[in-house]
């Protein structure tokens, strides 16, 4: 079954730091571009970051510029999002997505994607 899974997601304070891991399963992450949507209550889905796994090439909006990171493993199952200097406007639920064969480009379609995970919740508060 393929499936993409999220995790690391938690409450944090201003200032703090998350790392959040998107672990794919019944496939290898090896000809996609995977990238980070969240959603704020109240507010649209939006494409924060994405890595074309095979030429390493990223992209950040600029909000998370700077402060986000995408990376992944050696066996190209696993991508991370490294977050940095968090703030409250960054609370939302995190999910990841695959699109096969493409790179990343500075916008994000999400009914480009053919995978998603569930989604995590992170929450910066003080």
């Amino acid at each position: 079954q393929v499936q993409l899974v999220e995790s690391g997601g938690a409450l944090v304070q201003p200032g703090g730091s998350l790392r959040l891991s998107c672990a794919a399963s019944g496939f290898t992450l090896e000809h996609y571009s995977i990238a980070w949507f969240r959603q704020a209550p109240g507010k649209e889905r939006e494409g924060i970051s994405c890595i074309h796994i095979s030429s390493r090439h990223t992209h950040y909006i600029e909000s998370v510029k700077g402060r986000f990171t995408m990376s992944d493993d050696d066996d190209k199952k696993i991508v991370y999002l490294q977050m940095n200097s968090l703030k409250p406007e960054d609370t939302a639920v995190y999910s990841c997505a695959a699109h096969f064969g493409a790179y990343c480009s500075s916008v994000y379609h999400p009914r480009a994607y053919d995978h998603w995970g569930q989604g995590t919740q992170v929450t910066v508060s003080s």
